[in-house]
């Protein structure tokens, strides 16, 4: 098996405050969930690599370093409101926790593990359901992340022989951190498919955003709308991602797998099922396959349905990675739901949803491409005005960037 799952107990100590959308919670039950499922069957799971704040230098400030280190260890000297405005700390999104900097830094070493692990041509593939910190900027916590593990592995691979690497995020927040990281590298390609930047913070993510200077075209963004449903996401992500790829020719692909992209997400608005997000993720590694002689490094990232929707969606994940896909047909034992179920009488009440018993939703993934026609007929159970609209934020991107590689925005077959 040529897959590295990177996990660690220690992985449940980034946690905010009992309120806090995001609960660690839903990483002990994606592993519970994916062993029932006999998905890690004979599977030796890597621990995280044990690094040291240097590693952390690459992508942040030693000032923010250390100002994470103090306020978790009790003896910071800044007020709150500085400490706030200075590097995002302290507010009701990242409230300071106890140990907040080794926690954050082990998330980094996950990934940093499933980073060498392919790098090195150990494993074709590798997943860190623990990572995807992908908000988190030079000096500056934030959406929930303190430590940006994707831009510290990413940073690694450049420095190890990769010159061509493809950083995709599903995730229903624009992926902020990591393109703000190599906005100005043309060696990382970042492509986002997030809700659209007017209707969900960070407020960023426009598909106007191409990167800089000699990397211009290397930033990607598709905006979606609210409600965007399983078949008119998948439209957008093949009528765009395939594409790029092919030209950019990527020796490795990164993906950013966040669930909050699920219609059930207390904090978003977008409607996919996990279904969807099961489709999204093998169309990823078939990517990878295609381009990258299977060289893949998936990590997880928001999702708030801590007990209803991420433990199904990661399971999907781990499953997808190891070659071991889940059918989505498939019930859930009993005994997980029963804990599960006793477990979500634990968790804040608006994050605390009963468990679902199969490991899908029903969802549709059966998408009609993009064909370039703007007047094209949606297919029954396809709202009109919603084909649209995706069909909009599809040509958005096309034109901003398909030109600065060459290609040619109206034509499907580009």
């Amino acid at each position: 098996m040529s897959a590295a799952v990177i996990w660690s107990e220690e992985f449940l100590s980034y946690r905010w405050a009992h309120t806090h959308p995001m609960n660690p919670v839903r990483l002990a039950l994606t592993m519970t969930l994916a062993q029932s499922l006999g998905v890690l069957d004979d599977v030796d799971v890597s621990e995280p690599l044990a690094i040291g704040d240097d590693a952390l230098t690459v992508v942040h400030s030693r000032d923010y370093i250390d100002a994470v280190r103090a306020v978790g260890s009790g003896t910071a000297s800044l007020s709150g409101p500085l400490l706030e405005r200075l590097f995002g700390l302290g507010d009701s999104d990242n409230p300071v926790f106890d140990g907040m900097h080794e926690a954050a830094r082990l998330l980094v070493g996950g990934t940093l593990a499933a980073a060498q692990a392919v790098g090195s041509g150990a494993v074709r593939r590798a997943v860190n359901i623990g990572g995807g910190m992908h908000h988190a900027m030079r000096s500056r916590a934030a959406g929930f992340c303190i430590y940006n593990d994707c831009a510290v592995a990413i940073h690694w691979l450049l420095e190890n022989g990769f010159d061509r690497i493809a950083y995709i995020d599903i995730d229903a927040h624009h992926g902020d951190g990591v393109q703000v990281a190599f906005a100005s590298d043309p060696r990382v390609m970042t492509v986002s498919l997030h809700q659209h930047p007017a209707t969900l913070w960070p407020g960023t993510g426009w598909p106007t955003e191409v990167g800089e200077d000699a990397a211009e075209g290397s930033a990607v963004n598709i905006a979606l709308m609210p409600d965007t449903q399983d078949r008119l996401w998948l439209r957008a992500f093949h009528a765009v991602v395939p594409s790029l790829i092919a030209e950019f020719k990527p020796q490795i692909i990164i993906s950013q797998c966040g669930a909050d992209s699920h219609r059930a997400d207390p904090l978003t608005d977008l409607s996919l099922t996990v279904d969807g997000q099961r489709a999204a993720m093998i169309a990823m590694r078939d990517l990878a396959e295609k381009y990258c002689d299977g060289r893949w490094i998936a990590v997880g990232g928001g999702g708030y349905g801590v007990v209803n929707v991420v433990p199904r969606s990661w399971s999907h994940l781990l499953g997808v990675v190891l070659d071991r896909d889940v059918d989505v047909s498939t019930p859930i034992n009993e005994s997980w739901c029963a804990t599960a179920e006793q477990i979500a009488t634990q968790v804040h009440s608006e994050y605390s949803q009963a468990p679902v018993h199969v490991m899908g939703d029903g969802g549709d993934v059966d998408f009609v491409e993009w064909d370039g026609d703007t007047g094209q007929q949606p297919p029954p159970g396809i709202d009109e005005s919603a084909q649209r609209q995706t069909d909009r934020a599809i040509m958005a991107t096309r034109r901003a960037v398909y030109p600065l590689h060459g290609l040619d925005p109206e034509d499907p077959r580009d």
